[in-house]
């Protein structure tokens, strides 16, 4: 049998058929998914077999060229070598570090392989090129020291909040480096949880090599200070960023790494939350007993958090949140009439992101029941959260919706919906340019103008 063309030379072969320059095919397949990230520039590289485009991109491919989508994956599947999985390839090198970082971690949990991290020493992704460059001047007139920012969080996105993230997290840098062996040990945990809420935002953002770079000195930072527990947290963060750019099999890794080292030391609600990152990972890698494992795991470690035994930066676990993760994994595992009404519950006192995101899994679940109409009357009004919240996260785990409502375009809900989608897309938040970069030619990319929503109409960040 002849093997298939190599997946770049196909997609050219189909393009050039319909007459489409690389720019128009970026912007139908942006137009399709509903996610305005893609440029001609990364066309050129799966043309030119620089990348191959993970599996979210094969399927909007095969529905924008319309051809199956086997034939796409047999082309891929032929040209890839073996290596990490393809949702490795956002960011491969900030995740091979944090994976070495994290292999020497669980081997010392106590930090005695880690020295104190010095400003020299402050990875690039989280140094001068940071989301959206620096933050507004409005901001930084009153920007919040840690405990506000991570409220902050809690109203409004990584659109908006990533560059007060990195900005703060280098000055915990600067205060660290400046410090003598008292300040040094004080300031470790600071600088830890500056670097977790970083990586946090940066990857709610849409930049993953950012979270990734932040997370890995939020790793080390907390081995120095021989925090196990904190440590296991900035892994579970890795995880969950992981989980969502399509690299389940590096999120299981680093969830069940985070576990091992932290499980002794972590509190009951950290447990859980552990627990659940590695049911995530391993119920999107198609590993149904393990992820049935960790719920079940989940379940007895406990029902409810108790805030008197649970660090600061745990505040936001409770047990509607802990619902919401267990509904989202059993979508997963395609177990929708589980997960449904957990994520149906959670999602009705949801602030706006989480709205979002919880309202792209719930969909997803409707959509597992043949309930089409109810399935985009969700996805429909998470979109309106999206918005509201500027995170483009939430976006993309509405793209996954979309994508799988491509095929019943003669359905009269989904036509409202993709209506609505169609009118929301000026507005949805966009994932930042990567200010202090070099751009297209070796050029720095300009720092972006600050992202305006519908309810910035005073020049004021929106907090949904």
């Amino acid at each position: 049998m002849t093997p298939p063309p190599p997946l770049g030379t196909l997609l050219a072969q189909l393009r050039t058929a319909r007459g489409w320059s690389q720019q128009r095919l970026a912007a139908q397949l942006c137009a399709a998914a509903g996610v305005p990230t893609l440029t001609r520039h990364e066309i050129s590289r799966w043309e030119r077999h620089l990348r191959l485009p993970g599996e979210f991109w094969l399927a909007w491919l095969a529905t924008v060229l319309g051809v199956p989508a086997g034939l796409l994956a047999d082309a891929a599947a032929h040209g890839r070598h073996p290596g990490p999985p393809p949702g490795a390839r956002v960011g491969s090198r900030p995740r091979a570090a944090l994976l070495a970082v994290a292999r020497r971690w669980l081997a010392d949990p106590g930090g005695g392989l880690f020295a104190a991290p010095t400003a020299g020493q402050l990875p690039a992704q989280v140094g001068d090129g940071t989301p959206a460059g620096q933050p507004p001047a409005q901001l930084l007139d009153r920007a919040p020291g840690l405990a506000e920012l991570r409220r902050w969080d809690d109203l409004a996105g990584g659109a908006d909040l990533a560059p007060l993230g990195a900005y703060r997290l280098r000055g915990a840098v600067r205060r660290l480096s400046g410090a003598g062996p008292a300040g040094r040990r004080r300031l470790l945990p600071v600088l830890a949880e500056s670097a977790q809420l970083a990586g946090w935002l940066a990857a709610d953002a849409g930049d993953p090599a950012g979270g990734l770079a932040a997370y890995r000195l939020g790793l080390r930072a907390a081995a120095a200070a021989g925090d196990r527990a904190l440590a296991g947290h900035v892994l579970g963060s890795a995880s969950h960023l992981l989980a969502g750019a399509g690299d389940p099999a590096g999120a299981l890794l680093l969830a069940r790494t985070g576990y091992a080292g932290a499980r002794r030391a972590a509190s009951p609600g950290l447990r859980a939350l552990l627990l659940h990152r590695v049911a995530l990972a391993a119920a999107l890698g198609g590993r149904r007993r393990a992820a049935g494992a960790a719920l079940d795991a989940a379940r007895r470690v406990t029902v409810a958090p108790e805030p008197d035994r649970e660090p600061p930066w745990l505040y936001w676990l409770d047990a509607a949140e802990l619902a919401a993760m267990t509904g989202r994994t059993l979508v997963a595992l395609d177990r929708a009439g589980a997960g449904v009404p957990l994520l149906r519950t959670a999602r009705r006192a949801a602030r706006p992101r989480a709205a979002a995101v919880y309202g792209a899994w719930l969909a997803r679940g409707h959509l597992q029941l043949g309930e089409l109409e109810a399935a985009c009357a969700v996805a429909g009004a998470a979109l309106l959260d999206a918005v509201r919240a500027g995170s483009p996260r939430a976006v993309g785990e509405l793209a996954e919706v979309r994508r799988r409502l491509a095929g019943r375009a003669d359905d009269p809900a989904v036509r409202r919906h993709d209506a609505l989608a169609a009118a929301a897309r000026p507005w949805l938040p966009r994932r930042a340019p990567m200010a202090g970069r070099p751009g297209p030619g070796g050029r720095r990319a300009d720092p972006p103008r600050p992202i305006r929503r519908p309810r910035d109409a005073a020049g004021a960040p929106a907090t949904g």
